[in-house]
């Protein structure tokens, strides 16, 4: 895709088309400040790019039947999202509708080079299988703080080797597109406010809890990145003075407390303590435990893996109640892998909420599990490039 939209309406006009689908010019001319002579302008302009193409008849307002207009079927976006342990990708049409879906297991701590190696075959795979000839943008999340305008990770805590790694200009000359990089819990943000629990919701809090812990911002439907693109890192909050040591060096941060990695490392201390023995057992079997273990002794009614769950929700809680009475959110969304640990983990979560938080904070607070699960991120990364390739040029 070369053409870009020409200005803020064109820019406005295929936002509209991707978010609403196929509608009709008057429709259209419903929701822009546009005169009827003005839109038709900008809408032959966009026929002309070859970026929206005519899509049969609109049904009649009582006059003369007009043409719907639609994005042009033929645009292919990537998504990708890079967690700790795995890998997304995802191939989406204009209007962000996902057309294939493959998952792989992976290391982050493999490096750049290794882990783009896998994105690029999976990539390869999804086009071979017929659903691309090629892309017109990609978009990529990472588990760690970007400098958001280069799309280049600075110092993650979870990354070694990623320090500075042109991950964009990489990427674009790889795919032979343009590339779009940004935190993955932003993207998990936006994927559920395209798609999921937050599509009515202006500004909204989406916590990510899986290997780490994060948080996408959105203010007036827009992700706050703040000046150096690293707003969200909650992780990092100290939830417990003089608390555990944690990898960004610092102790009692709230990711040393409760994660994915610090779950599946007091559910080993437990097991081996002899405080649990369904986690002892699954210990013994697996060689190693996991948040899922955890989850799965929690639903036989394990007392140790319970109280584990609410530990960790108590203190992921006390943090969320700072971020409601400050931001003053209309919703918060929970995601990321942990969220396998179900209800326990949201009751124990909304408990410290609405008992720390101001009641006009959180009166009509809805704290909610997300909808889209994995699919949130490669969503939320097909928005991110797609924003950046319906912005004037």
């Amino acid at each position: 895709m070369t053409a870009r939209p020409g200005n803020a309406h064109q820019a406005r006009l295929l936002t509209l088309l991707r978010d609403g689908g196929p509608n009709s010019r008057a429709q259209l001319g419903d929701q822009v400040d546009l005169s009827r002579s003005k839109l038709a302008v900008e809408v032959d302009r966009l026929l002309e790019t070859g970026l929206v193409v005519a899509d049969g008849l609109a049904a009649s307002r009582g006059g003369r039947r007009s043409h719907n207009i639609r994005l042009n079927p033929g645009l292919r976006f990537l998504g990708v999202d890079i967690g700790a342990t795995s890998v997304d990708v995802a191939v989406t049409n204009a209007e962000l509708e996902t057309l294939g879906h493959i998952n792989q297991p992976m290391d982050v701590r493999e490096g750049p080079v290794a882990v783009f190696e896998q994105v690029l075959a999976m990539a390869a795979k999804l086009k071979a299988s017929g659903l691309a000839e090629g892309f017109d943008g990609a978009g990529i999340g990472v588990p760690g703080p970007v400098r958001f305008p280069e799309g280049i990770p600075v110092a993650p805590p979870i990354m070694p080797g990623w320090d500075g790694f042109p991950v964009r200009e990489a990427l674009s000359q790889e795919l032979g597109c343009p590339v779009m990089v940004d935190n993955d819990v932003n993207l998990m943000a936006m994927g559920e406010q395209h798609a999921g629990v937050a599509r009515t919701v202006a500004d909204f809090l989406g916590v990510k809890i899986g290997t780490g812990i994060g948080c996408g911002i959105v203010v007036g439907g827009e992700v706050y990145r703040g000046t150096t693109g690293s707003a969200g890192d909650i992780g990092h909050i100290q939830a417990v003075p003089d608390g555990r040591p944690c990898a960004c060096g610092n102790r009692g941060c709230l990711e040393a407390h409760f994660s994915g990695a610090a779950l599946a490392r007091d559910a080993t201390e437990a097991a081996q303590q002899g405080l649990s023995a369904e986690l002892a057992s699954r210990l013994e079997t697996n060689g190693g435990l996991t948040a899922v273990d955890v989850a799965a002794a929690a639903a036989a009614g394990d007392a140790t893996a319970l109280d584990l769950i609410r530990e960790g929700g108590n203190h992921t809680g006390q943090v969320i109640a700072g971020l409601v009475s400050f931001f003053n959110p209309g919703l918060v969304v929970i995601g990321g892998g942990v969220t396998g640990l179900g209800h326990t983990l949201l009751a124990a979560i909304r408990t410290q909420v609405y008992r720390q938080s101001l009641p006009l904070a959180t009166g009509n607070l809805p704290i909610v599990l997300g909808e889209l699960g994995p699919a949130a991120g490669v969503i939320g990364a097909a928005r991110l490039i797609s924003d950046h390739l319906f912005s004037p040029a």
